[in-house]
């Protein structure tokens, strides 16, 4: 899965101006996603919690230290376990320093500078209260060595089939990536469904959405419209979502489903997920890394 998208003409880029301008995106995407999901914690009219306070985000800075003991950036993991959303994360992050050697050959343009790395991005998980409301995961990033590219992308995983929320959550993405380029959204929602997929079960994790890296085509103002373009396309689309089902009554059989779903949830990421994997191999916050697990989980 690791396609290089050719670059189509050759463009400017300052890499400090473009680090800067997707630093300053993915914390104001933080902002105004955990204010959004903190008015729908809000609005909840359903009997089942609404004797509960409405939840709000607390926030946590940590700093990374590399292996010689100099600085490394850090991040801010923002969690909000609330009556709409059971457990929420929003979590952004600038990181920098070496790739281990072992870890270098698989990433782009790595070996040609010891290892020399940066990386920036917004990475969303929400598990919900309402087996009736999706799981959903959202993520963008930014990553330099001696090339620089963008990826990212976002999925929802229903506990039960809803063809409205699939047909309306692809409808929004599909009109995102034609918004910057007619091929985009096949080629990046056929990545989504190989990459979001169970292979020991032979199951997908959820309905799909979009997943994308190494976006470089020659044109950073282009390619970071996109990436922005995704973010925002997310804080419409997931909110309907959420406001469309959260009200809505449910039964311990429904919620014990719900719980089995979120054990594929835990082995795709524990197993297969890449972000879970660079993660860890660059030496990062381990609460931020797993900030994806949910709560409660169940296995039969």
């Amino acid at each position: 899965m690791n396609i290089q998208i050719k670059r189509k003409k050759p463009a400017s880029f300052s890499p400090q101006e473009g680090k800067d301008e997707a630093v300053i995106f993915f914390r104001d995407l933080r902002d105004r996603l955990c204010a959004e999901f903190e008015k729908i914690e809000t609005e909840l009219s359903a009997t089942r919690y609404a004797n509960l306070a409405a939840g709000a985000f607390s926030r946590k800075i940590w700093h990374h230290t590399n292996d010689d003991e100099t600085p490394g950036g850090g991040g801010e993991i923002s969690i909000m376990k609330g009556r709409v959303f059971e457990k929420v994360g929003v979590n952004i992050s600038t990181v920098f320093g070496h790739f281990k050697n072992e870890f270098q050959a698989q990433i782009p343009g790595a070996t040609e500078n010891n290892g020399a790395f940066w990386a920036s991005g917004i990475s969303l998980v929400a598990h919900m209260q309402s087996p009736h409301v999706p799981a959903v995961h959202m993520n963008l990033r930014m990553i330099c060595t001696t090339k620089h590219w963008l990826g990212g992308g976002c999925d929802l995983t229903p506990v039960f089939p809803n063809t409205k929320d699939e047909e309306d959550f692809h409808t929004a993405l599909k009109d995102c990536c034609n918004r910057h380029d007619s091929e985009y959204y096949e080629e990046f929602k056929n990545w989504c469904d190989r990459y979001f997929y169970l292979p020991h079960r032979n199951e997908p994790r959820g309905i799909g959405g979009i997943f994308f890296d190494y976006i470089d085509t020659g044109d950073w103002n282009k390619d970071f419209d996109f990436s922005k373009d995704v973010g925002n396309t997310f804080l419409q689309i997931f909110p309907e979502i959420v406001r469309r089902h959260m009200n809505k009554d449910w039964t311990k059989e429904d919620r014990n489903t719900q719980l089995i779903k979120r054990g594929r949830y835990v082995e795709f990421n524990l197993l297969h997920d890449r972000g879970t994997q660079f993660g860890l191999k660059t030496g990062g916050n381990i609460e931020a890394i797993l900030m994806s697990m949910p709560p409660e989980v169940k296995w039969e």
